[in-house]
């Protein structure tokens, strides 16, 4: 794992990196041997600088999420997030990682109207903020996309089943799949855009048996979120799984309840405040005798 420095200018930690590489598109599709991959592939968003350098020895992939939308900025869904908010973040994810591939979402708008546009917006993101793929919404009719970028050297992630992004055509977040037509539909769109070029497939949101019947299809790692854990490799939004907001998605286990202990934290601090308990003299600064 990485180590970390205290940088005197700024008294925060920066990382010095272990010696070695960055995870690569080609590594992570290589974890997938015949349709069987022995060690699944670990994923969780990451939005800040700091979060990157505590996530990224544990993580093979960090995905720079549209949902930094409601997390970081209280949008009512990812359709508002924009180029430049991607990019920030994006840039600020690969400065705190050395381990990680990073990956940043495409947002609404960058992509959909055509291959051109579509390059254009992932060439901005790639330069902007160093990452080594992007990832986008859409299936089959996402296809051409994924292909005229992978062909013009942007890897591409794949995102089928529940794209929040359509959360206006789909009427809410509920599961995809349950009937055969949806089932079918979303079988297709993922070997449509593993045929295309995407090499891996995040799967959104969909009842298991989708899950379990689209990663035996196709070649290329599926990366559930709410899927099964016969996919070939899990993601989460890291904010949620830590316990800092209210609602937890179903499909989330909370591996911590850090919004209880922030609570905690901040409440001892308000009452040392008004009490004129802190700051001591262990955090004053007086002439040396």
């Amino acid at each position: 794992m990485s180590t970390f420095t205290i940088d005197s200018g700024t008294s925060r930690a920066t990382p010095t990196p272990v010696p070695g590489k960055r995870m690569t598109v080609p590594a992570i599709r290589a974890r997938k041997i015949d349709g069987q991959t022995a060690e699944p592939l670990v994923m969780l968003t990451a939005y800040t600088m700091r979060m990157a350098q505590l996530l990224d020895p544990h993580c093979e992939m960090l995905l720079v999420g549209d949902s930094l939308g409601q997390v970081i900025y209280g949008l009512p869904s990812t359709v508002p997030v924009t180029l430049e908010m991607m990019c920030a973040h994006g840039a600020a994810v690969v400065r705190g990682s050395w381990h990680a591939l990073v990956a940043v979402d495409m947002p609404f708008g960058s992509y959909e109207s055509s291959p051109e546009t579509a390059f254009a917006s992932a060439a901005r993101i790639m330069k902007e903020s160093g990452c080594a793929a992007v990832k986008l919404e859409g299936g089959e009719a996402m296809a051409e996309t994924i292909a005229f970028l992978t062909n013009r050297g942007i890897p591409v992630i794949g995102h089928v089943g529940l794209t929040p992004q359509a959360v206006n055509v789909l009427g809410g977040y509920g599961a995809r799949g349950k009937s055969a037509v949806e089932a079918t539909k979303i079988v297709g769109d993922a070997k449509a855009v593993a045929e295309a070029g995407a090499f891996c497939v995040v799967v959104e949101g969909v009842m298991e048996s989708i899950a379990n019947e689209l990663t035996k299809a196709i070649a290329v790692p599926t990366i559930g979120i709410g899927a099964s854990p016969n996919c070939d490799g899990q993601v989460l939004v890291t904010e949620d799984m830590l316990g800092l907001f209210e609602r937890t998605p179903r499909f989330v286990k909370r591996y911590d309840d850090l919004a209880a202990r922030i609570t905690t934290a901040a409440t001892t601090y308000a009452q040392e405040v008004r009490a004129r308990a802190f700051p001591t003299e262990e955090q004053t600064y007086r002439p040396k005798p």
